[in-house]
């Protein structure tokens, strides 16, 4: 169990991290999953702000946009499933970087609020 914010910034560090090295190491594959996740969520988020529209009070503008959008969403989603290919490496590529950055901050916030921690920890016993 994660007992400290440096704690949990340093394990979401490391993991990212790691995530970022095996996007690196693998963009085809990171690409297809990163790809058709990102088609779920666009055809489910279509899905839904179709289904919105009709559940709300809203005027015939409002609920025809709600519904434009949607079936935007929708088409982008199933671009995204048709041809998950278009795109998807530069998508793993900037993962990867994205999450070796995110990583490495992470790690370097996580150690340094640990070592105030113990700095502050450490001044509060000798006071005491």
């Amino acid at each position: 169990m994660i007992t400290s914010v440096s704690s949990s910034l340093i394990l979401r560090g490391v993991l990212a991290f790691i995530v970022g090295i095996v996007a690196l190491a693998w963009p085809a594959p990171t690409a297809l999953v990163l790809t058709l996740v990102t088609g779920v969520w666009a055809f489910s988020g279509g899905l839904f702000e179709i289904f919105s529209a009709f559940d709300r009070g809203e005027t015939a503008g409002t609920r025809t946009m709600s519904i434009l959008t949607g079936l935007v969403w929708i088409v982008f989603g199933a671009v995204l499933f048709g041809r998950p290919g278009v795109g998807a490496v530069s998508l793993a590529l900037l993962f990867g970087l994205f999450n070796l950055i995110s990583g490495s901050t992470l790690i370097t916030r996580g150690v340094e609020i640990r070592r105030a921690g113990q700095s502050v920890h450490s001044v509060l016993h000798k006071a005491a």
